[in-house]
C-alpha cells in the first residue's frame, strides 16, 4: 500500500496528473469520477434532502413519544441535546473521511482499507442488514398509517406496490433517484415546520378551546418521568430510556457516506451537506423535543401504551402531536399531518433501499460479498444489489399473520443496535486514519474538511458509543429475560462473531499506520473536479435553478408534457438495457429533438438536466 511522505510527494503528483490525463475522456462521458461503475449525478440539493430522507422518519414524528412517555419533557429534551452533541462528534469523524475520499462503499471500505478487512466485513454486513431490514418495517408502517383513514385496505397490496416502486426508483438512473428523493424529503421538512408552527400558535392559546397551555405539563405531571423503578433512580433510568430512543431518532451521516460516491464536486457538495448536519441537529431533532414536550402529557395513556409496546410505533395515532390535536378538537390538520408521514415514510424506506444497495456493492468491491453483485446497469446502478435487497424487503408480507406486529418489531430490536455499531465503526476508523496522517507526515488542515478537536472527539464519540450498544438492553437484566435479551444484543453478538470468524479464517491483520493507503482514490476523484466543465453552485442557487426551469417552462406547456412524456418512457425503458433499448433509443431521440423547437431558452434548462441523466446511452 502506498504512503504519503515527503520523498513520494512528486510521485504522488504525477500519479494525479497521468491518472487526470488517462481518464479525461471517460469523465467527460460519463461524469463517473469513480473507478468502478457507479456515476456522479447527484447535484447539491439532492444530497441535501437525501440526508434528510434518511435521517427523518417514524422516529422524530412518532417513536419521540416513547422517550417523552418513559423521560418526561426535559429528560427527553436533555437526553437529545446529549445524543446530538456526541453523534457531532462522530459526524465530524466521518466528514473529513468522506470528503477527502468520496469512494463507493463509504465508512465500511475506509475501515476494510485503513484498519482491518475484518473490521470491514463485520461493517458491511452489520450496515446492510440494518438498512435492508429496516424496510419491511417501513413498508408495514404505510400499512397501519393508512388505516388511520380506514381499515379495509389490503395491507399485501399495499405491501406489493411500495416494494414495486421502491423497485422502478432505484432502478432508474441515480440523478433521476435523487430528483424522487428530493420531492420526498422536502414533504419531511415542510412537516417539521408545520408541527413546530403547531406547537408555538396552540401554547399561546390560538387553538379551539382557546386555552394557552404554555409549559403546562412541563409543572404537572412534571418535567421528570420515573421509568422502570420509582424515585430518583426511576428517574435517571428515564433520562437513559430517552438515549436509547435517541439512538433511532438521530441518524443521518452514514447516509451521506453511500451517496458520496454518486454525488457532483464531493469536495464541495459532500462538505456543505455534512457541515449542514450540525444545524439539522439542533433545528430539526433538539427543537422536535422541545416541541413533543409541551403539547402533551408524559402520562397521556396513548403514550403510555406506546412506551408499553401495547401500541404500535408505527401508527401515526400514536404521534404526540396527533395526540395533542385530538385534545384540543383540531379535527382536519390530524389528517394533513398523517398524510405527510406517509410521504416521510415512504421516504425513508426509499433511502434504506438506496443505502442497503451501495452497502452491498461496496463490499462486493473489496471482496467481502459475491463477486456477480458488482454487476451495475449502463446507468450504474448495482441492479443484482438491488435484487438482493428487493428480496428482504419481502419480510413485509410476515404483516399478513396474525402476529405480524410482534414478528417485525423484534426484527427492529435485532438490528438497532446495528446503527450504532457502524458509529463504532466509524469513530475507531477515524482513530486510526488519524495515526496513520501524524505517522506518515500528513497536515490534515490542507485537507478540504478539516476536523477540529481530533483525536479526543474520536474518542469521546467512541466512548458514547460502546456505552450506548452496552447498556440500552439493561433492561433485559432486571428482571432477566432471555427473549429480551436476545432481542436487543443479538446484532452485537453477530458482529463480534462476523469480525472473530473472518478474522480467524483470513487470518488479516491490523494495518500498520505507515502503511495505510492514503492516496486510493484520491487521483481519480482530483482529476474528476478537475476537468468538469459544470460549475459548482450553493444549495439556493440550485433551487432557484430548478424553480426558474420548471417555471419557464409553462409558456411551452405542450411541449413540455411531451418532453416529460419521452424522457420517463427513456429512462424507465433504459434500466432494462438490451431487452428495450429500442425503445429508449427512440424516447431519446424524441426528448432531444423536442429540447427547444418552439422555445430554445424555455426547454433548454430542463432537458440539460435529463441529457445528462440519459447521456450513457
Amino acid at each position: 500500500m502506498a504512503a504519503i511522505t515527503p520523498e513520494n510527494e512528486s510521485k504522488i503528483a504525477h500519479d494525479a496528473d497521468a491518472a487526470m490525463s488517462t481518464e479525461i475522456g471517460q469523465v467527460l462521458h460519463d461524469a463517473a469520477g469513480n473507478v468502478d461503475q457507479l456515476q456522479r449525478r447527484l447535484s447539491n440539493r439532492h444530497i441535501q434532502l437525501i440526508a434528510i430522507g434518511g435521517s427523518i422518519g417514524t422516529g422524530l414524528f412518532i417513536n419521540i413519544g416513547m422517550g417523552l412517555a418513559r423521560g418526561g419533557p426535559a429528560s427527553l429534551l436533555i437526553g437529545i441535546i446529549i445524543h446530538c452533541c456526541f453523534m457531532a462528534l462522530v459526524n465530524n469523524c466521518i466528514a473529513e473521511m468522506t470528503v477527502l475520499f468520496p469512494v463507493s462503499g463509504g465508512f465500511i471500505r475506509m475501515a476494510d482499507k485503513w484498519v482491518d478487512s475484518a473490521l470491514g466485513f463485520m461493517a458491511g454486513w452489520n450496515f446492510f442488514l440494518y438498512e435492508a431490514i429496516l424496510i419491511p418495517f417501513e413498508i408495514t408502517a404505510l400499512s397501519i398509517v393508512l388505516q388511520y383513514w380506514r381499515d379495509d385496505i389490503p395491507s399485501a397490496a399495499v405491501t406489493a406496490v411500495t416494494i414495486a416502486m421502491y423497485g422502478v426508483l432505484n432502478l432508474l438512473p441515480v440523478g433521476l433517484y435523487g430528483e424522487t428523493e428530493f420531492w420526498l424529503s422536502s414533504g419531511k421538512v415542510v412537516l417539521v415546520f408545520i408541527l413546530f408552527g403547531f406547537t408555538f400558535f396552540t401554547m399561546v392559546g390560538v387553538n379551539p378551546q382557546r386555552d394557552a397551555y404554555g409549559f403546562r405539563y412541563w409543572v404537572s405531571p412534571g418535567p421528570l418521568a420515573e421509568w422502570h423503578t420509582g424515585g430518583d433512580l426511576g428517574r435517571f433510568e428515564g433520562l437513559l430510556n430517552v438515549t436509547w430512543v435517541g439512538t433511532f431518532i438521530v441518524v443521518g451521516p452514514e447516509y451521506l457516506s453511500m451517496a458520496a460516491a454518486e454525488t457532483r464536486h464531493p469536495r464541495v457538495y459532500v462538505k456543505s451537506a455534512y457541515k449542514a448536519v450540525y444545524f439539522r441537529f439542533g433545528l430539526f431533532f433538539i427543537g422536535s423535543a422541545l416541541a413533543a414536550g409541551i403539547v402533551v402529557p408524559y402520562n397521556d395513556p396513548v403514550l403510555q401504551s406506546l412506551a408499553r409496546g401495547e401500541q404500535s410505533s408505527s401508527s401515526a395515532a400514536a404521534s404526540p402531536y396527533v395526540v395533542a390535536m385530538k385534545h384540543l378538537g383540531i379535527s382536519v390538520l390530524p389528517d394533513i399531518v398523517n398524510a405527510l408521514i406517509f410521504t416521510s415514510i415512504l421516504s425513508a424506506g426509499n433511502t434504506y433501499t438506496f443505502c442497503a444497495m451501495r452497502s452491498l456493492y461496496g463490499m462486493a468491491l473489496e471482496g467481502r460479498a459475491p463477486g456477480f453483485l458488482r454487476k451495475c446497469t449502463k446507468g450504474g446502478i448495482p441492479i443484482y444489489c438491488l435484487g438482493v435487497t428487493t428480496l428482504l424487503s419481502c419480510l413485509a408480507f410476515l404483516q399478513e399473520s396474525r402476529s405480524s406486529h410482534v414478528v417485525l418489531q423484534w426484527f427492529v430490536n435485532l438490528v438497532t443496535a446495528g446503527c450504532i455499531i457502524s458509529f463504532i465503526v466509524i469513530c475507531i476508523t477515524y482513530l486510526r486514519f488519524f495515526r496513520a496522517c501524524k505517522v506518515q507526515g500528513v497536515d490534515r488542515k490542507n485537507f478540504p474538511y478539516y476536523a477540529y478537536l481530533q483525536p479526543y472527539g474520536a474518542w469521546l464519540g467512541l466512548f458514547w458509543t460502546v456505552f450506548v450498544v452496552l447498556g440500552y438492553g439493561y433492561s433485559s437484566f432486571t428482571p432477566w429475560n432471555v427473549g429480551t435479551f436476545f432481542s436487543y444484543y443479538s446484532m452485537v453478538i453477530f458482529a463480534v462473531a462476523a469480525f472473530s470468524g473472518w478474522k480467524l479464517t483470513m487470518r488479516s491483520k491490523l494495518v500498520p499506520s505507515s502503511e495505510v493507503d492514503l492516496v486510493w482514490e484520491r487521483p481519480t476523484v482530483d482529476a474528476y473536479e478537475a476537468v468538469t466543465t459544470e460549475r459548482p453552485v450553493g444549495f439556493w442557487t440550485d433551487m432557484k435553478d430548478m424553480t426558474r426551469a420548471a417555471g419557464s417552462s409553462r409558456t411551452n406547456a405542450l411541449t413540455y408534457w411531451q418532453w416529460i412524456r419521452y424522457a420517463t418512457i427513456a429512462t424507465v425503458t433504459s434500466a432494462f438495457e438490451n431487452a428495450l433499448v429500442p425503445i429508449a433509443a427512440w424516447n431519446i431521440h424524441r426528448l432531444r429533438q423536442t429540447s427547444g423547437p418552439a422555445n430554445p431558452k424555455t426547454m433548454q434548462p430542463l432537458a440539460l438536466h435529463f441529457h445528462a441523466q440519459t447521456s450513457y446511452l
